[in-house]
């Protein structure tokens, strides 16, 4: 084949249960099964992919953008073939290299050192070729120190840095990347980008997921937009991160419906509102959410706000029980957050809301937008030049010394 990636009528659908209680032991599902022994539970395919068509070639770098339940991490799991496709065609030129998740692929039990061999071997690699690899791979990750180790006991941060440099340096054609190098610290993130450049120039093939613009920007040389299921843009980064903006609106719109948003539904908000959707750069931002009640609901539960700029980049997040705030699900609730001290740059930014318990309950993205006025917050007057690097502005001062 020409190419690395060849995909034809790609779609995945999954069987989603409508009824019947939710269980979490056996002793409930013996006693509701003997209750009511005619119910049965009813399913409705929900189509997380469908009439995907790619062709990527060697060496390209390809970002994978799109919101939340877009698809994203589906498509990449199954071009792995970590899951298989319900309908279509995937055709991929060599071996492919993965991390998706913090510890797919790695054996708990296993130390660091075993699970290194474990990945090459599955990837098909012979040992002679892991060993060469073997210093450089440990290196990179920098637990050295922790080799013999089982990884179950290692961090998170531990656990992707490792992960990576396997997936990094051994020598597969194909490297998918999800977003879970978000966990590790800012200089390991800038040292993976780096390394996943290096990679695309020696003609292997990247693929990336991630919600932050300014990382594909800085390692990919096209990207994908994926639209709830379906790819509506493959092309330069700038052009699939516009198409990002331009569909906000219809994104916002479907998201008003609450059986359109993601999470358990136990609890949904019904209401959301920004105060004021124009700004000054310094101005509080205050915004307003209902939630309605559950007496089923055990246990309270906190709410989280994502503010993010135009291209889905999140620039704060604020979460109820960082200061204390737990809500009662029993009753209805109202409530608002004020976001002090943030100066934002001018340009249009949104917000999300979340309420979360063990899981999330409803994920509300899109819950609204507001502008920001391009008024400078400073004494002097100077060029724009002076406002251009840095996501947010900064109260600050120099004193002469």
């Amino acid at each position: 084949m020409n190419g690395a990636i060849r995909v034809s009528g790609l779609g995945k659908t999954y069987r989603i249960a409508r009824s019947g209680q939710h269980v979490n032991r056996a002793t409930e599902a013996v006693l509701q099964r003997l209750r009511h022994p005619l119910q049965r539970t009813e399913y409705e395919e929900f189509e997380a992919l469908r009439d995907i068509d790619l062709q990527i070639g060697w060496g390209e770098a390809v970002g994978i953008v799109g919101r939340n339940g877009a698809g994203k991490s589906t498509l990449l799991k199954v071009l792995t073939r970590i899951t298989a496709p319900s309908t279509g065609r995937i055709e991929l030129g060599g071996r492919v290299g993965s991390l998706l998740e913090v510890g797919t692929g790695f054996h708990p039990e296993l130390t660091g050192r075993e699970n290194v061999y474990l990945n090459g071997t599955l990837l098909g690699m012979r040992r002679k070729e892991i060993q060469r690899r073997f210093d450089e791979i440990v290196d990179f990750a920098g637990v050295d120190r922790f080799l013999d180790t089982p990884v179950k006991r290692y961090s998170s941060g531990m656990y992707v840095r490792l992960a990576f440099s396997v997936a990094a340096h051994l020598e597969t054609e194909i490297l998918a990347i999800d977003e879970v190098l978000a966990v590790g610290d800012a200089e390991f993130q800038a040292k993976s980008i780096a390394k996943m450049r290096e990679a695309a120039r020696s003609g292997r093939t990247v693929l990336y997921v991630s919600h932050q613009a300014q990382t594909v920007s800085a390692l990919c040389d096209s990207a994908l937009f994926l639209d709830r299921g379906t790819v509506t843009f493959q092309g330069p980064v700038e052009d699939a991160l516009a198409e990002y903006r331009r569909t906000f609106s219809s994104f916002q719109a479907s998201q008003q419906d609450p059986s359109r948003r993601s999470g358990t539904g136990e609890l949904r908000f019904t209401r959301a509102q920004i105060t004021e959707e124009t700004m000054d750069p310094t101005a509080d931002k205050v915004v307003e959410f209902d939630v309605d009640a559950n007496d089923e609901v055990v246990g309270s539960y906190f709410v989280s706000c994502h503010v993010n700029d135009a291209d889905g980049n999140v620039v704060v997040q604020c979460d109820s029980r960082l200061v204390g705030m737990w809500l009662d699900p029993s009753t209805p609730q109202s409530a608002a957050l004020r976001i002090k001290d943030l100066w934002l740059k001018p340009g249009r930014y949104t917000y999300d809301l979340y309420l979360c318990k063990a899981g999330i309950l409803d994920a509300w993205e899109g819950a609204g937008a507001f502008e920001v006025l391009p008024k400078a917050p400073y004494p002097a007057v100077t060029s724009d030049e002076a406002l251009t690097h840095g996501q947010v502005l900064a109260d600050f001062e120099y004193e002469r010394r």
